[in-house]
């Protein structure tokens, strides 16, 4: 297989990212491009699926262009963002609207809305009823059930009933929905397939990881129409080859998969607890459940970790939708020049003087589910100086990941030893140690934070027989630094003090917009 190479595509929120890899899992190549984000009107973002497309072919055939290699000895991998989703038509492939994100909140209204219902109330009470008599976690999982502006859901009805002629192609049959992944493939192979990998579908908020298929509560309770949903399939299912008009030859399509859930395969976290943060535009926290998905409350949800060879892995999640995006605001409005001296500006001061920030520009996720918080500092203060600023932006994003922490511990029983870190804030040090420090557990970065590109090549790897196994992956992860949470008592103690103060802070954000 020492000729063989894997072209990875990591279609992100923020960039798009095409890596080649050896059989060493080694890059030769790799070229990346910011995503065209739009804002057509306040609290809409959105991006052009042509543009995306046009953008993701021009990025592989640079890659391979550089790796100066033949297009006949690659093999492609897939990873997207997911929730992020549009409507085309069948019969020409024209997309009706612009690709609506995960960070769109459109739909807000509708949220509240199905939220106050008394069919969604009802639909909570029967599942609860059915779960003390049976025990069963799917049905205490459904009488958990929340919608939020992240998940497709909501996003999806809103679409279906304000896009100009979606209605009247989806009466027709001429309509077909799909989230990146879906319509990567679709354009891809020439139209041929319309099919959304187990990951991608698992994170819509409409599918049911009990019986691993679309909820009945999205087809029935909200009237998602069936027809326009594509098949659901498993990670390295045959998708077969792009059309010859693409590159100029039909090149194979091996692995297509989550982002979140390539980062977890790449950050090689196959055990039960493993347990794995990304730190990019939001913030992830995965921990794998085993071969059962496990019913949460608090505001984690079970996905589908990956399917391969048959075999279903899951996890559970929480996120934090501000992270890397809290750094390029604070570089937009002056307070850091460089996002990488971010850390030392925020070590250059031994506490905040006071000074808190909360990170609610998409809302505060888990535990506290409130879409209207604001954003802000508070307690600043004559003395307060850039540097307290900028360490109370950081700060907030180590006590989110600490909320997470929490409330996972809350929800298993396991005892996680370490967690592995990737994406770009995963670079800050000052991050990195503080997370160490606070949840009292070794913090491991590898050498690369690209885990997602690396979870999509593995995958495919496995797929073509470049490796044959987890063990072998092992040995191509390679370590750049662990944090070790200090030894120190008083240190951990002014941790939860200052986390416990912040909490305080969170309070005054609460609510405001309402």
């Amino acid at each position: 297989m020492e000729d063989q190479y894997i072209a990875s595509v990591d279609v992100g929120t923020s960039l798009i990212r095409c890596h080649v890899l050896n059989y060493k899992g080694q890059t030769i190549s790799s070229v990346c491009k910011k995503v065209n984000l739009l804002y057509p009107q306040a609290g809409y973002v959105e991006i052009d699926p042509e543009d995306l497309w046009h953008s993701v072919v021009s990025l592989i055939k640079t890659a391979i262009s550089e790796a100066n290699i033949s297009y006949n000895k690659v093999s492609l991998g897939i990873s997207t963002q997911r929730a992020t989703f549009t409507i085309w038509r069948k019969d020409n492939g024209r997309p009706f609207h612009n690709f609506i994100t995960w960070k769109d909140l459109r739909s807000d209204a509708l949220v509240k809305q199905w939220e106050k219902s008394f069919i969604l109330k009802s639909f909570r009470m029967g599942c609860y009823g059915i779960y003390l008599l049976t025990r069963n976690k799917r049905y205490l999982a459904g009488s958990k059930l929340k919608l939020a502006n992240t998940q497709v859901t909501m996003r999806l009805l809103w679409a279906l009933k304000n896009v100009r002629n979606v209605k009247h192609a989806v009466e027709n049959g001429n309509a077909m929905f799909g989230t990146v992944d879906t319509w990567l493939i679709y354009k891809l192979t020439g139209g041929r397939k319309h099919v959304t990998d187990i990951t991608n579908a698992s994170a819509t908020g409409f599918f049911d990881p009990f019986i691993l298929n679309w909820s009945l509560v999205a087809t029935h309770i909200l009237h998602i129409p069936s027809n326009i949903l594509p098949e659901i399939v498993s990670n390295d299912y045959s998708f077969g080859y792009t059309a010859k008009s693409i590159f100029g030859i039909s090149v194979p399509i091996k692995c297509v998969i989550s982002d979140q859930s390539a980062s977890m395969f790449g950050s090689c976290c196959f055990e039960m607890g493993d347990t794995k943060i990304t730190l990019g535009t939001g913030t992830f926290l995965d921990v794998n459940t085993g071969s059962s998905p496990l019913g949460c409350n608090n505001g984690l949800y079970p996905l589908v970790g990956w399917n391969i060879n048959n075999k279903i892995t899951y996890f559970i999640e929480g996120a934090s939708n501000d992270t890397g995006s809290l750094i390029q605001w604070a570089l937009s409005a002056g307070i850091i020049e460089n996002p990488h001296d971010s850390g030392t500006l925020a070590s250059a001061v031994e506490n905040t003087d006071g000074v808190y920030f909360i990170p609610a520009f998409s809302g505060l996720g888990p535990p506290f589910m409130d879409d209207n918080a604001a954003s802000g500092y508070i307690g600043l203060k004559a003395t307060s100086t850039k540097h307290h600023m900028i360490r109370a932006l950081l700060e907030s994003i180590v006590y989110r990941i600490t909320l997470l922490y929490n409330l996972m511990l809350k929800e298993t029983n396991f005892k996680v030893q370490s967690i592995w870190v990737d994406g770009g804030v995963s670079n800050n040090d000052f991050v990195c140690q503080l997370l160490a420090n606070i949840l009292g557990i070794d913090v491991h970065r590898p050498s690369t934070t690209e885990m997602t590109i690396l979870g999509v090549s593995f995958i495919t790897g496995l797929k073509i027989g470049m490796w044959k196994n987890g063990t072998e992956l092992k040995k191509l992860r390679s370590l750049n630094c662990t944090f070790k949470p200090s030894i120190d008592v008083a240190v951990y103690e002014e941790c939860i003090k200052e986390f416990k103060v912040w909490l305080k802070a969170v309070e005054r954000f609460k609510l405001w917009y309402t």
